[in-house]
């Protein structure tokens, strides 16, 4: 054994030992009374008193001593190392009393005595003895050392003192005798040590898996060789309704499945397949997952899987809640969560497999239905009402489902009506006229009786002819036709009714008689210098006033405009228009004017540019063109040539929305550029983001050191402002923080304004110097 064994035993080992020396009282009584009733012959044989003395001490010493193991024998068990050492204490010194009342009588018996009969005595108990220390005391190697000096010391002694050669010889010989016994019950304590730890140790791993058993989510069986069950946990027996893992010991995978065969719910026939796939799993070695549906809702999965040493692995789980939880998550994909019809994705999914299979000759039709005036529904009874209205219009088209009629929410208050297998045009304007039908009358929704009022849009068209978008599109535009017409009512699909189109073909007329008669109009959005904060250049913008619809976004009117291919007609509008306001404003305002790619696919850009300064007599310096990434990429080398030559007529040229699309680094030194405009993106989160603002402050470094100006688009916050002004420091800003875009008189009036910003701008600049 080590020290820490000799010496500093484990807690839960040392406590064990000691309580073994308290543990057998009943022999130790035995024993002490053979050894009195052997002492007692020798006196009645000799008559010696002394005898008697040891017998009545041996008594005394034997009473005391399995009085005292029987009261510590009934103590609670020891806790503690304190109290475990203190009862072993106890032990030695009754112990030590003993050992030398016997040691004290083969003294006496060997050498005063001069006895055969008396030697013979004292040899037998002091052997008798010596053979049960290791058995009794290997729990104390201080009492084993202790009896063993006591008991062959005297005993050795009382043979020396006889002085003869064969007695002194016997004597000395004691002493192997006595390292023999302590050699024995040291190995007695080490291998019972041995034992008690590996057996601890067995327990606690046993302990662990059993823990990590039992309070695994899944169920767990494993199957021996013969295919019955061999482990089981906790929650296996649970999920099987089993009392305890106990009773599926020995059960075999057909009778735990027949269990619930025998509870009704599982068929029989499910039980084979399932055996059967986890049979197989098991004998090829392969991981094979069952889902299992019970008659009362649940939902297990099985999963098998072969083990080591011939051992098979099934677990399994009650996944009711996951399969619940996939159902609805396909439901909420597939259905609207308000009225619970098929969804547009899935309305489109459902109609496409329904034209993909049968005869592609048949005729089917679909109609799109919109509520009238729902907006105002919402507007003045609120959310709440008009989804309920919603959700009654739902019910009522829900009445028309069927296998070849498919209805659906496509959002909003619009819905979708799919019909298979129409016969003509008059059979499907029936059954939409039922439809419209079914849904008149009013309706009690939260106290309030509304009407339902809709309009639709019919299409009918061959299988092979069509698909679902097409079908959708001219619905769409029938729809469109029949809200023009009144509402509350419905029309069939024509071709002449490509309203869209003809919109889309109106709208273009009157910008074309816009651009051509000059209705549109340039406004100016103010460039502000950094260091004076006042207006240093504008940029012209421009609009259109439609005499019917009003205001028309640029984001409209420019696309349909490129369209058409008269975007360079408003470009040369704006141009016009800017240089002869700009001339009349005060000399340190300039004015920039976007040019469109296709404005730089010919020469006549050049012309242009030359004849606007020409006839308003503007400086070529006060004006600014900006050139879009748009027209770089279209053809690199003629766009530089036409921009060097717009160059050579003393225009500066700015790059417009730097940072936008494809912009490259390559732009900035090689077009002949003066400024750099940095779009609004820059700007998003330079309060919040580092790196967006380093970012910023690199592109504007740059920029500088290319001998570029900078201006920073898209500036709306006075904490962009500040952050620009203190950090970044372009040369110019530009952004609704500043107004929305003026007049000619008003960028007239405010060209000497400084905006109040400029004292903010300060003080900051002053509050971070001074920190």
């Amino acid at each position: 054994m080590t020290a820490r064994r000799k010496h500093e035993l484990p807690d839960d080992v040392y406590i064990p030992f000691v309580e073994t020396l308290f543990r057998d009282g009943f022999t130790l009584a035995i024993g002490i009374s053979a050894q009195t009733a052997l002492i007692g012959l020798v006196w009645a044989k000799t008559g010696n008193s002394a005898f008697l003395a040891i017998v009545i001490c041996l008594l005394a010493v034997g009473f005391v001593r399995v009085l005292n193991m029987r009261r510590f024998a009934s103590l609670p068990p020891i806790t503690t190392r304190e109290e475990a050492r203190k009862r072993e204490n106890h032990y030695i010194v009754y112990g030590a009393m003993h050992g030398v009342t016997l040691g004290t009588f083969s003294l006496v018996a060997i050498y005063t005595a001069q006895d055969s009969f008396s030697e013979i005595a004292a040899v037998c108990i002091s052997l008798a003895t010596a053979t049960g220390i290791a058995g009794r005391n290997y729990g104390s190697p201080r009492m084993v050392i202790i009896l063993i000096v006591s008991l062959t010391c005297p005993m050795s002694l009382g043979f020396i003192l006889r002085g003869d050669f064969y007695h002194v010889a016997l004597g000395l010989l004691s002493a192997p005798f006595l390292l023999a016994i302590h050699r024995y019950a040291m190995t007695v304590r080490d291998v019972l040590f041995t034992a008690i730890s590996a057996e601890k140790r067995a327990n606690r791993i046993a302990e662990r898996f059993n823990r990590a058993l039992n309070t695994m989510s899944h169920g767990l069986v494993m199957l021996g060789p013969r295919g019955r069950v061999v482990v089981a946990n906790a929650e296996a027996a649970h999920l099987m309704s089993f009392k305890s893992p106990d009773a599926l010991l020995g059960r075999t995978i057909h009778s735990m499945l027949m269990r619930g065969v025998a509870g009704g719910m599982l068929a029989a026939k499910d039980c084979a397949f399932i055996e059967g796939q986890l049979t197989r799993a098991l004998r090829e070695g392969r991981n094979r997952k069952v889902l299992v549906s019970l008659s009362n809702g649940q939902h297990f999965e099985f999963s098998a899987r072969e083990g080591s040493q011939e051992l098979g692995v099934i677990t399994f789980e009650d996944v009711t809640q996951r399969v619940d939880a996939e159902e609805k998550i396909r439901s909420m994909a597939r259905y609207d969560n308000l009225t619970g019809l098929p969804n547009r994705a899935y309305f489109h999914e459902l109609v496409g497999e329904i034209m993909s299979t049968g005869s592609r000759d048949r005729l089917c039709g679909l109609a799109v239905l919109d509520l009238d005036d729902f907006k105002s529904v919402n507007d003045t009874l609120g959310h709440p009402v008009g989804d309920g209205l919603i959700y009654a219009v739902a019910e009522r088209l829900a009445a028309f489902a069927s296998d070849t009629v498919k209805v659906s929410r496509f959002g909003g208050d619009e819905f979708m009506v799919f019909v298979d297998h129409v016969d003509d045009a008059s059979h499907l304007s029936d059954i939409i006229d039922r439809i419209f039908a079914g849904l008149q009358g009013e309706i009690d929704v939260a106290g309030h009786a509304l009407r339902v009022q809709a309009s639709g849009g019919a299409v009918l068209s061959r299988v092979g002819d069509t698909d679902v978008d097409a079908m959708i599109v001219k619905a769409d535009l029938a729809l469109y036709k029949a809200k023009e017409l009144g509402k509350n009512d419905w029309r069939l699909f024509e071709a002449s009714m490509d309203e869209a189109f003809r919109n889309r073909q109106l709208m273009k007329a009157d910008l074309r008689v816009a651009i051509e008669s000059g209705a549109l109009r340039v406004v100016y959005q103010p460039i502000v210098a950094m260091d004076t904060m006042r207006i240093s250049s504008c940029e012209a913008l421009c609009r259109w006033e439609h005499r019917d619809l009003g205001p028309i976004s640029p984001a409209v009117f420019i696309p349909l405009a490129e369209e058409m291919g008269m975007i360079s007609e408003i470009s040369h509008f704006v141009l016009q228009a800017a240089c002869g306001e700009c001339v009349r404003w005060a000399d340190q305002i300039s004015v920039s004017v976007n040019l469109s790619a296709k404005d730089f696919r010919n020469r006549d850009v050049i012309d242009k540019v030359r004849n606007a300064l020409a006839t308003s007599g503007l400086a070529p310096h006060r004006l600014e063109i900006e050139v879009t990434e748009t027209a770089l990429l279209d053809d690199k080398s003629l766009t530089r040539q036409y921009v060097e030559e717009l160059k050579a007529l003393g225009v500066r040229i700015a790059l417009d929305d730097f940072g936008t699309g494809y912009s490259s680094l390559s732009y900035l030194h090689k077009l002949p550029l003066d400024k750099v405009k940095i779009d609004r993106s820059f700007l998003m989160d330079i309060s919040q983001n580092s790196r967006s603002l380093e970012l910023l402050k690199g592109t504007v470094s740059l920029s500088r050191s290319l001998g570029l100006t900078v201006t920073i688009e898209g500036v709306e916050t006075f904490e962009q402002l500040k952050i620009l002004a203190l950090q970044v420091k372009p040369d110019f800003v530009q952004g609704f923080l500043f107004g929305a875009a003026l007049t000619a008189s008003g960028i007239d009036t405010m060209s000497s304004t400084v905006w109040p910003f400029a004292k903010d701008i300060r003080d900051a600049g002053r509050a971070v110097a001074v920190s």
